[in-house]
């Protein structure tokens, strides 16, 4: 049987969250895919489901749409919407009317498979998103953080913040130095140049107080150090801390 709190140590697999309320369908996707290419979880209803998503990382949600509870649809909207969540959803359904399919890419699906498919076309799909999401990484990575400079956006296990001004300034420094400390003095030049003696006092703290906040209250961690003495530094952190 498919284990709905379990998620194993994926190196370099594909993390699969499969939320289907037929078991045996499930099963079959478990014994198809199996484990050496992927890491798979599972869920039979739209609650489970969204804890899972809160509180783990996935690369890939293959979700069903006739749901106890909460409806396939519904989830996807509340995914995206409540979690912020931008991981690639597969729809899948015996609803295969054009209308259906238009109000699952409304709620925020990237693909939608009409029941009875065949396993191998589900695969080939996982595979064609995760392939999609890698090509969309782009920008300044530390551990599970990172941050597009042309977006100016920090991401964080699914969940994204866009960044204005000197804080953006800031931890696009911060990300580009990880894991070492940057300064006081180096970040003040960086963002004020040489002459930036009218911003000396608390100008930089205030900037630095407004950045933790802006990512205490869109992730519940700060990401910044300050290393008394030497300047700041970006941490990174389990999954199971940013959940608390």
């Amino acid at each position: 049987m498919p284990n709905s709190t379990e998620i194993r140590d994926c190196g370099t697999k594909i993390r699969l969250l499969i939320v289907e309320d037929q078991i045996d369908l499930a099963e079959n996707l478990f014994e198809f895919l199996g484990e050496e290419r992927y890491v798979l979880d599972f869920s039979p209803d739209g609650l489970t489901a969204l804890h899972l998503l809160a509180t783990h990382s996935y690369d890939v949600v293959v979700l069903d749409l006739m749901l106890p509870g909460v409806n396939g649809f519904e989830l996807c909207r509340r995914i995206r919407a409540d979690l912020k969540c931008k991981v690639p959803i597969i729809l899948t359904t015996a609803l295969g009317s054009l209308a259906d399919k238009e109000k699952g890419f409304s709620c925020g699906a990237d693909d939608y498979l009409v029941k009875p498919f065949e396993l191998r076309e589900l695969q080939l799909r996982i595979e064609a998103l995760y392939r999609r999401s890698i090509l969309k990484e782009s920008g300044l990575r530390a551990g599970s953080v990172s941050f597009d400079p042309e977006t100016l956006t920090v991401e964080l296990y699914g969940k994204s913040v866009q960044l204005t001004g000197i804080p953006a300034k800031i931890f696009e420094l911060l990300i580009g130095a990880y894991p070492k400390i940057i300064s006081h003095e180096v970040m003040h030049e960086a963002i004020w140049g040489e002459d930036g003696s009218e911003h000396e006092g608390h100008s930089l703290r205030t900037h630095i107080y407004a950045l933790r906040k802006i990512l205490q209250s869109n992730f519940d961690v700060g990401l910044i150090k300050t290393v008394h003495g030497r300047g700041y530094q970006l941490i990174t952190i389990e999954k199971k801390s940013a959940a608390k």
